[in-house]
């Protein structure tokens, strides 16, 4: 019998399955099984809803079946296969897809789950018997790679799924996983990996990143893709009058009754917003215009306790919930196939995250997704009209893999010298495969290791970084009880404020807030959270000690990261789509031909700039000398780019500025007037000594010892502390700045200082789209317009620089007098 009808005989169980469901396997299905069952690694490129986890569970168990023969009996004690997922939350609906199919087929094979959710009792039970099929996160899993006698554990493995690798490409959570199936390719020996990706713009680099380039396992991989039509229908909520003077914030909560329509129509609702703070807002004015909602609607956000969050998941199911309100914590994997509509509020920054917040509605394949688009201000507009071109899936983003993170590197052989030590020559060797350390040297290998034994250069004369030890056999090995605690403690990459729970003083868990928040508290100051208001009493130990409250307020937790930025891709969408304005009204969008009182407006004092020009406006007021730049590239490369204009500047005429930005362009503010035909006539905006101009304009040594606190933690230079008693992080801050200090005046070639540099301008100032914006404005017509008093586009850019001093109170008073002055 050839193997391809060998194959039939098993896929043919798999067919047999689905018919029994009442449903027909898709094409790419079939296509994973066989190429499965062929020995094949590979990359499933297949959105949310569309069945990939049937896709890559059904060939992993028919292996088996073909493998086994007789499984009428106990299946053989150890691992089978692992299945990575990026989120905690998705772990329990992955395992009743798995407990599904092993039912079915009368497999008796057990499924476990192990995250940081799992308790101690499970785990236990896990380390004298590890169950058949595994669901665990990358993080957990590097804490099995830091137990005794691992490799026993994977030796068995014979398959490991990394469900959506699109979310961990491009991030040091996805360093972590190459390095762990580096390992595991070593450990498991016929070892089949598969990831899961949505659609991404660099597909072949994200299956080079997770197969290794150049290895055995990429040569032996397939790409396979679903090419479902996916029909999304993307409607803007319009507001009946345009404004004129936009401000971020204002234009959003103005049209809530048009959310209220949409939730009445719809038989359940996702509104999705940007931050965990919008997410509080919207819920908290939802409710105190229509307080008939409570109970029917519900909020969904990552600092909300797990209870809560998983009632709120099981609820949306049984179409238990009219509405809820969420973020990014509900963009992924999770089934919720009653959701009729979602709503998002204001622009999502990028295609991709759009698409799949729009998966959401009509999560079945075959079925039509119903998108909402509500502007938060008039100019998001642009971005609504732009993402309606990108539903065919065109635009989507590139995921860039990181490159040397020796941070995790560190942490990496780390935990290999907690298990059971390590030989040198053999893990170099693994590590070199992976695509992050493909040019790893030798010298900085010897480096790492050293680093790992006495703690590099300048530290070796303190013990406590000495945490490797070389055995008499030459493997190096963590012989120190203390220090491998705190290492298993301290595993992750996701380095953050620390997180403090909110309790009630009588008992009772809401959530958590980080630790710069609650430290600006004051006893009996009332703030909303989990959609309570909650008055704040003190902080004991880790906790914030709270009871409810009947007073209005208007504080919200915010979180750090909490602002996103457009991406490439949305910048040039964006900007194509406002080039739209000069077209004639009938080849223009409903959402460019609604902006056109804003259009109007603008073109009073200045223009709206075509494809070939790059906008400047000057205007005074009782602030200063405002002068305003309109590059559309997303707020981070104009933080960058204010800074670096700002620096040149002053080194033509000494002057001060405050800096102001937002996604579409950026203030320069000065107590007095810049020669702007000076600044034309310098070329500016030059790319040339952009590196140099950089570190000088930015005091990038700042930004980098800030950098240097997460590279500190992530290689265990700075000990974070145990559950429940964690460090403060100004202590972490104060520590890792010592080390930084230290490295820069003894030793400046450590591989950990020069990597915070590196990112900084890399990851954090994103050096190379800023050069390449530089390059295009450097080549368009710059069109400078001395206006009279603040424009429409100018006037988002304003309000966020006002937004930082003046409580919300304030700031509406502030602009409604501005609002009037310039009306007149």
């Amino acid at each position: 019998m050839t193997k391809k009808a060998e194959n039939d005989i098993w896929i043919a169980k798999a067919n047999a399955w689905f018919a029994k469901q009442g449903w027909s396997p898709f094409s790419f299905q079939q296509q994973t099984w066989e190429a499965f069952l062929n020995g094949k690694n590979g990359l499933l490129n297949a959105p949310t809803g569309s069945g990939k986890t049937f896709a890559l569970w059904f060939p992993i168990l028919l292996h088996y079946l073909r493998t086994q023969g007789d499984t009428s009996g106990v299946p053989p004690p150890g691992l089978k296969a692992i299945w990575i997922t990026p989120l905690r939350a998705l772990s329990g609906e992955i395992r009743q897809s798995a407990e599904r199919i092993v039912g079915d087929l009368g497999i008796p094979f057990t499924v476990g789950i192990r995250t940081g959710d799992t308790s101690q009792r499970e785990r236990a039970r896990q380390r004298k018997k590890m169950p058949d099929l595994l669901i665990t996160t990358p993080e957990s899993l590097q804490v099995l790679l830091a137990s005794k006698g691992y490799t026993r554990t994977f030796g068995t493995c014979f398959a490991i799924v990394v469900d959506e690798w699109h979310e961990l490409l491009g991030s040091k959570r996805g360093v972590q996983m190459e390095l762990a199936l580096s390992r595991l390719k070593t450990v498991s020996g016929a070892l089949r990996i598969w990831g899961i990706s949505a659609t991404i713009g660099n597909l072949e680099q994200a299956r080079e990143v997770l197969l290794g380039p150049g290895s055995d396992a990429l040569s032996n991989s397939v790409m396979i893709r679903a090419h479902l039509k996916k029909r999304i229908t993307v409607r803007s909520i319009l507001p009946e009058t345009m404004e004129t003077f936009p401000w971020r914030g204002h234009l959003g909560l103005r049209l809530l009754d048009s959310v209220i329509e949409i939730i009445r129509t719809s038989q359940t609702t996702l509104i999705f917003t940007n931050t965990r703070s919008q997410c509080e807002i919207w819920f908290q004015k939802l409710l105190e215009r229509f307080p008939e909602l409570a109970g029917e609607i519900a909020m969904h956000h990552g600092s909300i306790n797990k209870d809560t969050r998983i009632w709120v998941e099981q609820a949306i199911r049984d179409s238990r919930l009219r509405a809820v309100v969420c973020t990014s914590s509900l963009d992924l994997g999770v089934d919720f196939a009653p959701v009729e509509t979602v709503v998002q509020i204001g622009g999502p920054k990028g295609v991709a995250r759009f698409l799949q917040r729009a998966g959401r509605s009509g999560h079945r394949p075959g079925e039509e997704s119903l998108i909402y688009f509500l502007p938060t201000h008039a100019i998001e507009l642009v971005e609504a009209a732009a993402l309606k071109k990108t539903v065919s899936g065109e635009g989507i983003e590139d995921r860039m893999p990181y490159l040397n993170s020796f941070d995790v590197l560190v942490q990496y052989l780390t935990t290999l010298a907690v298990s059971d030590g390590f030989d040198a020559e053999v893990i170099f060797k693994e590590v070199q495969s992976t695509f992050c350390y493909q040019g790893l040297t030798r010298e900085q290998w010897e480096w790492l290791l050293k680093f790992l034994v006495l703690g590099s250069q300048s530290l070796n004369s303190y013990d406590e970084y000495k945490k490797v030890e070389i055995l008499e056999d030459g493997r190096f090995k963590v012989l120190n009880r203390g220090v491998a605690m705190r290492h298993r403690f301290q595993i992750g990459t996701i380095v953050g404020d620390a997180d403090l729970t909110v309790r009630y003083q009588k008992g009772g868990y809401i959530g958590t807030v980080e630790e710069w928040f609650a430290a600006q508290l004051q006893s009996g100051d009332v703030f909303t959270f989990a959609g309570r208001n909650l008055e704040f009493l003190r902080i004991r130990e880790m906790q914030v000690l709270v009871r409810k409250s009947h007073a209005k307020t208007t504080r919200v937790p915010s979180w750090m990261g909490g602002r996103l930025t457009l991406s490439a891709q949305m910048s040039e969408l964006l900007r194509q789509e406002l080039y739209t304005v000069v077209l004639p009204e009938s080849e223009q969008s409903e959402e460019i031909r609604s902006l056109q009182p804003l259009f109007e407006r603008q073109r009073l004092e200045s223009i709206v700039p075509g494809p070939e020009e790059f906008l400047i406006e000057t205007f005074k007021t009782s602030d200063g000398y405002h002068h305003i730049f309109y590059p559309f590239e997303g707020r981070f490369v104009h933080e960058a780019m204010a800074s670096l204009l700002s620096y040149r500047i002053s080194l033509l005429a000494p002057i001060t500025f405050s800096l102001a930005y937002n996604d579409y362009g950026f203030e320069l503010l000065s107590d007095r007037e810049v020669d702007m035909q000076m600044i034309l006539d310098n070329d500016l905006f030059s790319p040339l000594y952009l590196m140099d101009d950089l570190q000088k304009s930015l005091n990038a040594t700042e930004m980098a010892r800030r950098k240097f606190r997460d590279i500190a933690v992530i290689s265990g230079l700075v000990f974070s502390g145990y559950p429940k008693k964690g460090i403060k992080m100004k202590h972490l801050q104060s520590n890792s700045q010592l080390l930084f200090e230290v490295f820069r005046d003894y030793e400046p070639d450590n591989l950990l200082f020069q990597q915070a540099f590196r990112e900084t301008f890399e990851h954090q100032l994103e050096e190379g789209r800023l050069r390449l914006a530089l390059e295009r404005i450097g080549a368009q017509k710059h069109v400078w317009k001395s206006c009279q008093k603040p424009t429409p586009f100018s006037f988002p850019i304003i309000t966020d620089r006002l937004r930082e001093k003046l409580s919300s109170e304030k700031l509406a008073d502030r602009i409604r007098r501005m609002t009037e002055k310039l009306r007149r």
